[in-house]
């Protein structure tokens, strides 16, 4: 594959992970609208490994806490901050995998894959999240995550199953509401993006397991190295534009999008 489609789908992938305006959504409207080539599933799990890398990177402090936390849940003692976000984040992913099972399993993934289901779903899960933002009660932190809390996000997580959605923009909907603070809902948000892609990157390894070669390999791992710095400059903005700004950029940036592609698909 060309260097510059490599680095278009890596730069797309690793900006859009975390941002809450769909990766998945971005991805799958690269060839419908450009008319470039899919980019495979191959390709779909290194840029993916790259963004884990991006997250993991970021957030190193929080993440060696859950891994020492996950030492300890597994001797059953849930006495550390690490443990217990360890135990949230198990609980959190369980709906995502059981919705793309039955996703997969039933066929719905692909016939969801389409231009007007990521309009629709760019323009209401935009706004649902300026509700969230411009509603949302400013009562919890971070630390203040609970069980019932990760059942919750993680509910709503699944829903970005659905593309165009946003994995980030319906987690963060989700603890906005809940109360979070934006930082802490982003903060969360991020932490949750960790098992579900090791657990969708996973699927995707096996079965493009037979088809590998080198030529995919060494684009699979180039995509990787670019798709990591853009994930990684993407965080370091939103979080530093969290600061002094809103999610409201972002929502109209759907808007916008979610309306064109409704024209484009009905027209």
């Amino acid at each position: 594959m060309a260097l510059t489609h490599l680095l278009i789908l890596a730069l797309i992938q690793g900006v859009t992970e975390f941002l809450p305006i769909s990766s998945s959504g971005h991805l799958i409207l690269l060839p419908n609208l450009t008319g470039m080539a899919d980019q495979g599933q191959a390709l779909d799990v290194a840029v993916h490994v790259g963004t884990l890398f991006a997250v993991v990177l970021y957030f190193r402090s929080d993440v060696a806490g859950v891994l020492r936390g996950v030492g300890r849940l597994l001797q059953g003692r849930i006495d550390t901050q690490g443990a217990f976000w360890a135990l949230c984040l198990i609980i959190a992913t369980i709906p995502v995998i059981l919705f793309g099972l039955a996703l997969k399993l039933s066929g719905y993934n692909d016939l969801l894959r389409s231009t007007a289901v990521i309009g629709w779903t760019m323009l209401i899960f935009g706004l649902v999240l300026y509700w969230a933002d411009q509603t949302g009660p400013v009562t919890k932190r971070a630390t203040d995550w609970s069980l019932r809390d990760a059942v919750i996000m993680g509910l709503w997580q699944a829903l970005a199953l659905i593309p165009g959605t946003s994995r980030s923009g319906i987690t963060i909907t989700a603890g906005r509401q809940l109360g979070y603070d934006r930082e802490s809902a982003a903060r969360l948000a991020m932490l949750m993006s960790i098992p579900t892609i090791l657990a969708s990157g996973a699927l995707l390894s096996i079965e493009v397991a037979q088809e590998a070669d080198m030529a995919i390999a060494r684009d699979a791992a180039i995509a990787a190295v670019f798709a990591f710095v853009a994930a990684l400059a993407a965080l370091k903005l939103m979080f530093k534009l969290l600061k002094s700004v809103s999610f409201t950029p972002y929502v109209i940036y759907r808007v916008i999008l979610g309306v064109i592609l409704l024209v484009i698909a009905y027209t």
